[in-house]
């Protein structure tokens, strides 16, 4: 195994236990999100953190809960480590879901 690799899954590994570790409120006193601030509903990345925490300990229906996207994230998240042809297209795809989930959150 080459030195880079043995990098990338330190990295992929630290990333992980970072996520298992921390527990972030269900419902935060203070949302950071400024999308959230001037119109009271949830940007298509509202939830990320809390849902990519709740990933890494193995709860998928409270990360779907948080962000519905939460998966998609974890994979793009990951796909940042390792250098891959599909990469490209990989990150274009999920651009586009976060844009459509999005809309469809901001929509009544």
């Amino acid at each position: 195994m080459s030195r880079a690799s043995v990098i990338r899954l330190a990295g992929a590994a630290l990333l992980f236990s970072l996520l298992w570790w921390a527990s972030p409120p269900a419902e935060p006193a203070f949302r950071a999100c400024p999308f959230y601030w001037l119109t009271g509903k949830a940007c298509p990345l509202c939830g990320l953190t809390r849902g990519l925490c709740a990933l890494a300990k193995g709860q998928w229906t409270q990360a779907l809960h948080f962000n519905a996207l939460t998966p998609l994230a974890l994979l793009l998240l990951f796909s940042l480590i390792w250098k891959t042809p599909w990469r490209p297209r990989l990150w274009n795809c999920g651009l586009a879901a976060f844009a459509v989930y999005g809309v469809i959150r901001v929509l009544p």
